[in-house]
């Protein structure tokens, strides 16, 4: 009687884990099933509840509708190239800054890297006003200078590159100066392949990060010359109010990069984040 009541209890156990599961699938995926069917249903249909949550009616002239009013294409081609240029200078400077922290001598070098991760501390909002203060100064606004240079440097990348480096054992460091190797080789031959995953988990959240920016680009951007995706989404809400499927198919255009790279990299951002994490 004990074992078949155990067998019970685990079998509850299992079923109940299992229902969580779906529950929290459901409660995850039902927005964005919602706004992916909705950006596929012309005006008529997405107000006729409840047959516009069912995947019937479906037309792909509402995307393009989107992609047009929405000005997206150049919105899209400025998402890229500033989160390109973002990703591109944060991994350089990452590595720099990790290399140095994890190899080289300096006077007081554990206060310095205590101080630096302070700034993790720091919200971006309180700064924001003195950095669009020096971006207006400089005559950068509505320039790419001023959407990239702001973000070349990032702690959080530095912090995770740094863990990965901290776990190479120095007396491979020392056998590398025996052999004529110096910092620069040695950080690019040796350091920079070992911590590959955790770059390219950088890589990818510093993209998605990137990517994402609204609140930045609003204030030192004036013209769609050079405005990201996220304010044109903005822009085209505002501007049909009424039409709620054309806005869920610019939503749904802005996120398919990122989806895209989601799932193409998911495990690589995984064992990027997890790497040095036993060192520190």
């Amino acid at each position: 009687m004990a074992e078949v009541s155990g067998g019970t209890t685990t079998r509850l156990r299992t079923v109940g884990r299992y229902a969580v599961l779906v529950a929290l699938t459901v409660v995850v995926l039902l927005p964005i099933y919602v706004t992916v069917i909705g950006s596929l249903k012309p005006g008529q249909t997405f107000l006729d509840f409840p047959r516009s949550l069912l995947p019937v009616d479906l037309t792909l002239s509402v995307l393009r509708e989107a992609w047009t009013v929405g000005n997206l294409d150049r919105y899209l081609l400025n998402s890229v190239i500033v989160a390109t240029l973002i990703t591109v200078g944060q991994v350089v400077t990452s590595i720099l800054a990790a290399y140095a922290f994890a190899f080289l001598w300096m006077p007081a070098k554990r206060l310095l890297f205590v101080v630096f991760l302070a700034t993790l501390m720091v919200p971006a909002e309180a700064v924001i006003l003195s950095n669009v203060l020096t971006i207006q100064t400089w005559g950068w606004i509505d320039s790419y200078q001023a959407l990239v240079v702001p973000f070349l440097a990032t702690t959080f990348g530095t912090f995770l590159i740094r863990q990965v480096f901290m776990t190479i054992p120095r007396d491979l460091r020392e056998a590398a100066a025996l052999d004529g190797l110096g910092h620069w080789r040695f950080m690019w031959d040796v350091a920079v392949p070992i911590a590959r995953p955790a770059i390219g988990a950088l890589a990818l959240f510093s993209f998605l990060s990137a990517w994402n920016q609204y609140l930045w680009p609003q204030r030192v951007t004036n013209s769609d010359r050079y405005r990201t995706v996220q304010i044109g989404l903005k822009q085209l809400q505002t501007a049909n109010v009424d039409q709620l499927n054309l806005v869920m198919a610019g939503t749904v255009l802005a996120a398919l990069p990122i989806f895209v790279l989601l799932v193409v990299f998911q495990r690589q951002l995984v064992r990027g984040l997890t790497a040095g994490a036993v060192k520190g």
